[in-house]
């Protein structure tokens, strides 16, 4: 019955405009903020902490437009995996840098797409799906219903899906061996032993590493794609741009530094409600700065 209920309240939402949504998603936002006290206070901490707020004024201004665009984020869902593709994709307004693509394409040895929690991160890889094969990395949800809807809704066009776990892994390797793309969510905490304590806005943050061994042994080159949220409802803008990497130096360390420069173009629509900082679960917490003096 619950997973019958989600489902229609789902089909209900996708067939609003996307400028109803997000309205609704901004209200929507703010109860979400308003009663959950675990929620506000990690999303308060995050922002306060990124030192992104010029002063208290600009902190209070981002917060509330934080608190609006997570909402956002939430309604859009449904219509992102609902609506036909071909209606979804006409939402992105402007492709700054698809030569980028072109270029990594030429060489043969495969494309590593990193999509940061920014934005409606769900179109990027529906929008490059429709014109190149592409396969993503995903953790499951725990709702089996919702798992179902998420792959009908991502797995579209030419988009695929990898679990984020041993198997998956060996099929992203397969897909950069045939000279195709992949995808995966940089800011996503991975679990023991797939990551390190790099900094992240100032502060230590589990981080990845698979995607640094994924290019150096594939040779495959890296881009950042982030789909800026328009407002009213008008569509979204992709950025594409290269990630070239230094091997000599912390690969995790230099993705959070282009992370970084991302979110700083609109704070608001970085999703800090993330528990980006967590340790997790058989991982040995960052040692202290004292630890390190």
């Amino acid at each position: 019955m619950t997973s019958f209920l989600f489902k229609l309240i789902f089909r209900l939402l996708a067939s609003l405009p996307l400028g109803w949504l997000h309205g609704l998603g901004t209200l929507l936002g703010r109860i979400t903020y308003a009663a959950s006290a675990e929620y506000a206070a990690r999303t308060r901490e995050n922002l306060r902490r990124s030192n992104l707020a010029r002063d208290e004024t600009d902190y209070a201004r981002l917060l509330d437009q934080t608190i609006a665009e997570a909402g956002k984020g939430m309604v859009e869902l449904p219509w992102v995996w609902l609506r036909p593709l071909e209606q979804v994709c006409a939402t992105v307004r402007i492709c700054n840098g698809w030569e980028h693509i072109e270029a990594a394409s030429a060489q043969g040895k495969g494309i590593i797409f990193l999509t940061p929690h920014w934005g409606c991160f769900e179109i990027t890889s529906l929008y490059i799906g429709q014109h190149l094969p592409l396969t993503n990395l995903y953790s499951s949800p725990k709702q089996d219903w919702l798992e179902t809807v998420m792959r009908n809704g991502r797995e579209r066009g030419l988009a695929r899906l990898a679990t984020a776990d041993l198997s998956g892994v060996r099929l992203l390797f397969k897909a950069l061996k045939r000279g195709e793309a992949i995808g995966l969510l940089p800011d996503q905490v991975p679990s023991q032993g797939e990551g390190e304590w790099v900094d992240f806005f100032s502060r230590p943050a589990y981080t990845m590493t698979l995607s640094g061994r994924l290019a150096q042994s594939s040779g495959a080159p890296m881009l950042l794609v982030y789909a800026e949220r328009l407002p009213h409802g008008n569509g979204y803008n992709l950025n594409i741009e290269p990630l070239p990497l230094d091997f000599a130096k912390s690969v995790p360390q230099q993705i959070n530094a282009a992370l970084e420069r991302v979110i700083a173009i609109s704070p608001a629509q970085y999703l800090w409600s993330y528990n980006r900082y967590k340790v997790p679960a058989g991982v040995e917490p960052p040692p202290t700065k004292e630890q390190t003096c």
